[in-house]
């Protein structure tokens, strides 16, 4: 898988490293995130939207991301878009 690296956040320490990539090939953002609380979890998997199953799927996750690598995040996008149009 040809990923390219977009940015780690730059707060990060030892023992935390959120981080986006893009994956070229297959036109997708990548992130690696924190897990969330059970609590923000049982949240994400109450909430009833329209035309959407209630509850995370199995083959999906919940990440949390800060908010100081929404800069990355749209970096991400603009490269996904780039491959898409090659």
């Amino acid at each position: 898988m040809p990923l390219l690296f977009i940015g780690i956040d730059p707060n990060t320490g030892d023992d935390e490293s959120p981080t986006v990539w893009v994956d070229r090939e297959k036109k997708e953002i990548v992130f690696q995130g924190w897990k969330p609380s059970p609590e923000l979890e049982a949240e994400c998997a109450a909430l009833t939207i329209p035309g959407h199953a209630q509850g995370i799927p199995e083959h999906e996750a919940v990440v949390r991301v800060p908010a100081r690598m929404v800069h990355m995040i749209r970096e991400a996008c603009d490269a996904v878009e780039r491959a898409t149009v090659r």
